[in-house]
């Protein structure tokens, strides 16, 4: 087993930060003042096909968005991958180490498939992969690496000894550990499920994953879930069963006010921060939508639940947090799963001003006391499932539970904006401007010319 090392630093940087930095910075000064030497910071790898190669697309070929260092939009390279080779999952090392299976074949274990994945969505953790701050990312994979966790197609490849109930051309959809960026990925069979009859799309199927179990988890941290419960009837014994939900008409959000309906909580008081979204947010179900863009937010929110909040969802960071915090009930659990508001919104690249702008940020990040959070009666809880790799079983059991209310109709999916491969960059800049509503879909099958 792992143990924690101290880690050095320079400057008080984690070193790599500070690689990521100048890597960013390379790349702004290059797209900005001599795009000419741009294709130099485009690293490949030994498993794409390189120029000058005779590509034959046919169902052995995988094409995939590959990152060859941190850096801005350029970086996002649309690649085809030699024959046989597929993406893959940090978490499944005894077949190869992400992102690549290897180049002379591999003999499929008993627990996991081939996918051939015709969709899969982009996550704002996906632009932070892409500017080489996203900890699991850097931690377990490095560079290259395909990202992307959510994956929706059919099955094209069993093991020989298959004893899952999947089989060749099942419709399925669930995670992987990066790599879904892809058009071909071996996945887990204990990460998929089969897609239900009342989702009509793989662009659909492909919202939903990663962004429900992130929600239900974090329910799960503020003692909604699971079990001893009737649904409409929260095991939580609390008198006080208000919830706040940061970005709810977002990805994340949109499934935890559904599924704080479902558990019984209320009010559920949504936040968006764009008029556009408030109509969404009510028709999520909300009890009261706050638009931070127009009034007040903490003003709204005490009128809105007086005696304060028994659980806020925050995936703000510094612009949130603290005031969060404050706004909590005696027994009350801040979840904090992000921290959007410490990174650029709306940038493709970071240059020298941004990382100054982060940096100032990160210095005022709210530091919780444990003499406060006791005689407060109050509780901080983060987390991120991308280092959930050792807990299947627990993930498994809300999948379950997930594909349970997808199929009895009581979580619908989120408002998709479908986007194809070749507009990857389109796509990461709509979702990292703050305007996107729901989930941004991106379709594989190669577009006709």
């Amino acid at each position: 087993m792992e143990t924690n090392k101290q880690r050095w630093k320079i400057l008080g940087q984690d070193p790599e930060i500070l690689l990521a930095a100048l890597a960013n910075i390379l790349s702004w000064f290059v797209v900005t003042f001599c795009p000419r030497f741009l294709p130099y910071l485009l690293p490949s790898s030994p498993e794409e096909e390189q120029d000058g190669d005779t590509i034959s697309i046919d169902a052995t070929t995988t094409r995939c968005i590959s990152i060859g260092r941190p850096g801005g939009m350029e970086q996002l390279r649309l690649v085809t991958l030699k024959k046989d080779i597929c993406t893959i999952g940090y978490n499944v090392r005894h077949v190869s180490p992400a992102p690549y299976t290897p180049a002379d074949g591999f003999e499929l274990p008993e627990d996991c498939v081939v996918v051939k994945n015709l969709a899969f969505s982009v996550n704002y953790a996906d632009c932070t992969i892409r500017w080489g701050l996203y900890e699991s990312a850097k931690k377990f994979v490095g560079y290259p690496i395909v990202p992307g966790f959510d994956v929706a197609g059919t099955i094209e490849r069993v093991p020989k000894n298959n004893n899952s109930n999947f089989k060749v051309g099942d419709r399925v959809f669930g995670c992987t550990l990066f790599g879904a960026y892809s058009s071909r990925v071996v996945i887990p069979t204990i990460q998929l499920r089969k897609i239900p009859e009342c989702i009509d799309s793989f662009s659909k199927a492909a919202s939903f994953p990663a962004v429900s179990l992130t929600a239900l988890y974090a329910l799960h941290l503020a003692g909604y879930f699971p079990g001893g419960f009737d649904e409409g009837a929260s095991r939580h014994k609390f008198k006080n069963k208000s919830i706040l939900i940061h970005s709810a008409a977002g990805g994340v959000g949109s499934f935890l006010v559904q599924m704080s309906k479902i558990l019984g909580l209320g009010p559920i008081v949504g936040v968006v921060g764009r008029s556009s979204k408030v109509d969404e947010a009510y028709r999520l179900s909300c009890d009261v939508v706050i638009d931070k863009s127009s009034e007040d937010l903490w003003s709204a929110a005490t009128k809105a639940c007086p005696d304060g909040f028994s659980t806020i969802m925050d995936a703000n960071g510094v612009s949130t947090l603290k005031e969060s915090y404050n706004s909590l009930s005696p027994s009350g659990r801040l979840i904090v799963f992000g921290f959007h508001s410490n990174l650029p919104l709306g940038q493709a690249m970071l240059n020298p001003l941004e990382w100054i702008r982060m940096a100032r940020k990160q210095s005022n990040m709210p530091k919780f006391d444990a003499m406060d959070l006791t005689v407060s009666n109050k509780s901080v809880l983060g987390f991120n499932l991308s280092f959930f790799a050792e807990e299947r079983e627990v993930l498994s059991d809300m999948f379950d539970k997930i594909l349970e209310w997808i199929s009895n109709e009581k979580l619908e999916c989120p408002n998709v904006v479908e986007m194809e491969m070749e507009n990857i960059d389109l796509a990461h800049e709509f979702i990292s401007s703050g305007k996107s509503i729901g989930k941004i879909v991106v379709t594989t099958e190669p577009t006709s010319s």
